[in-house]
């Protein structure tokens, strides 16, 4: 594990205890950190201290399109989104501390992980960027599962890149470089082609004692492909993998001009390893040692549990990818989270502007999400699939948002509206369930974070009752991942300049950035422990309808 033991004394941590200066000092000596994270519908930017404190943000609202059965953002729309949230932070910056925004301490990148992003040496996109929502990787994806012994998921980069060789894609033979999209911005601010080990474990499997790709599983997948004939190594077309507290580059002249288009940004700027959204939720909630977990819940939702030893076998279900400093991590991971909840928020608040009413939606949500907890713990016989695509943990290609219910079911709008939370976590609950069931893994602590937390006491309670511990939503856990990766561009900074001997990720979040944080713990109450097992039961039983909603649902 190429990693320092969290458990060591502080001995040489001399930059770790960052003088508290004023923000606007802060901001002037560049004692900064900037995250930026691509979101599936927002692009954020977090700017904070060296101590993690929150000082401007900057927005960006983005949505993906189906483009030829593909789903995908265009490059246009990345660079807009890049510049656009970045200048929605400068100027966040001007409106609170009059001042102009020349330069900050560090920076990093970190986005939605897997996906598929391939280009030739002039760096010219040769194919349109696949996201992780994309599930036409099926039988590349069952091979590389068969050949490596490891779970291979339909996201990850190599399933894209194996399904292509298999389709026989022109472009292949003039493949520089294949990433991912916070390692491609990355890149297009630096010049450096690298990742993070987490975002790196998206991409192809991870040897976590080496901290790199699993050379052996590598060189199977080269000898794989050999009859093809390719002028490249699958490892010198894949990103540099890099763990938390390197340098992964420094802020060109170019990219300086291309994040910040008011030109008053300054290049040579070091960045970060960048990281998926996977790898920054375990920072923002603490999350990256051994026996801590958290569940990010928000357009995908996922659960990650850090782990002692190694799972007992193989499950299609379980994703197994790394902290950002290597350790190995099962996640249960669901394409599909919050976005049926939304729609069906929209809808009602579409009624209330009809009826003459309007209703801001934050409040709306508060209400629509309070009034569940009157419902039904079982929900009262209502069943729900936000599936807007397809669905790994259940083995569906494709998805279909459904909604049903039997005759005799409890009908009403508490009932409705838990039903649709409670299914915002079902496909992950299954997953979970391999875990802390039949894996018997041991968690200390799980904490949330995401949309889906943001009304208090609601999402918590239901994620407490899934997996039948308590569950910790930190004051933070709305900053998410961009502010996780502002914390590891801040944890980068300062082991650049402390120069020597520092401490370990875990150990600097445990006592340097979370120790004076507060939150909430919500412990599980049976009776709803007990309503979510008979929901989950139905869950299971559904999802014969919900394939045949995909099957016969073709218009």
């Amino acid at each position: 594990m190429n990693t320092t033991d969290p458990d060591r004394q502080l001995s040489g941590f001399v930059a770790g205890k960052e003088e508290k200066m004023d923000k606007r000092e802060a901001i002037l000596k560049g004692r900064t950190a900037l995250g930026i994270e691509f979101g599936s519908t927002r692009i954020k930017a977090v700017l904070t201290d060296l101590q993690g404190e929150v000082l401007a943000v900057g927005f960006y609202d983005w949505e993906n399109s189906l483009v030829d059965g593909i789903w995908t953002y265009s490059l246009d729309e990345i660079h807009a989104g890049l510049r656009g949230s970045y200048a929605g932070m400068r100027s966040d910056v001007k409106a609170k501390y009059d001042v102009d925004l020349t330069t900050v301490g560090a920076i990093g990148i970190s986005a939605m992980m897997h996906g598929y992003m391939a280009f030739d040496k002039e760096g010219k996109l040769l194919s349109p960027f696949q996201t992780w929502r994309n599930s036409n990787t099926q039988q590349a994806a069952d091979e590389l599962t068969e050949l490596f012994n490891f779970n291979i998921p339909l996201r990850w980069t190599i399933s894209h890149l194996y399904q292509c060789i298999l389709d026989n894609e022109e472009h292949l033979q003039n493949v520089d470089f294949v990433t991912t999209l916070d390692s491609y911005i990355t890149r297009l601010l630096t010049g450096e082609k690298n990742t993070g080990v987490g975002d790196a474990a998206g991409i192809f499997p991870i040897d976590s004692d080496t901290c790199d790709y699993d050379a052996a599983m590598m060189e199977k997948f080269d000898a794989l492909i050999a009859p093809k004939g390719y002028s490249w190594k699958t490892k010198d077309i894949l990103p540099k993998v890099l763990t938390a507290g390197e340098i992964a580059g420094y802020l060109t002249e170019e990219g300086a001009r291309i994040l910040d288009d008011s030109g008053q940004l300054s290049a040579g700027i070091p960045f970060a390893p960048s990281e998926g959204d996977a790898g920054t939720g375990m920072v923002a909630t603490n999350s990256v040692a051994p026996r801590t977990g958290n569940v990010s819940a928000g357009t995908s939702t996922f659960a990650m549990l850090v782990l002692e030893k190694p799972l007992s076998k193989l499950y299609r279900e379980i994703d197994m990818v790394t902290t950002p400093t290597g350790f190995p991590v099962a996640m249960s991971h669901a394409n599909n989270g919050t976005s049926d909840l939304n729609a069906w928020v929209y809808l009602f608040a579409e009624f209330s502007e009809l009826a003459g009413h309007a209703i801001d939606m934050g409040d709306l949500y508060g209400l629509l999400y309070k009034n569940s907890l009157n419902g039904d713990p079982d929900c009262g016989g209502l069943l729900s699939y936000g599936y807007y695509s397809g669905e790994g943990v259940t083995h569906l290609n494709e998805g279909r948002p459904l909604f049903a219910r039997t005759p005799d079911a409890k009908f009403n709008l508490a009932n409705f509206m838990r039903s649709h939370l409670y299914a915002s976590l079902g496909a992950v609950k299954l997953g979970l369930d391999i875990l802390l069931k039949d894996e018997g893994v041991k968690v200390d602590k799980i904490l949330g974070h995401g949309g889906l937390f943001k009304t208090p006491g609601v999402g918590q309670k239901y994620l407490a009752a899934a997996v039948n511990a308590p569950v910790t939503v930190m004051d933070t856990a709305s900053e998410g991942g961009p502010w996780g990766m502002a914390l590891l561009a801040a944890y980068m900074l300062l082991k650049k300049e402390a120069g020597g001997e520092f401490a370990s990720l875990e150990q600097w979040l445990d006592e340097k950035i979370f120790a004076e944080l507060s939150g909430s713990t919500v412990e599980p109450d049976p009776a709803d422990v007990e309503g979510f097992e008979t929901f989950t039961a139905h869950y299971r039983d559904g999802l014969a309808a919900e394939k045949a909603a995909v099957e016969s649902m073709r218009w």
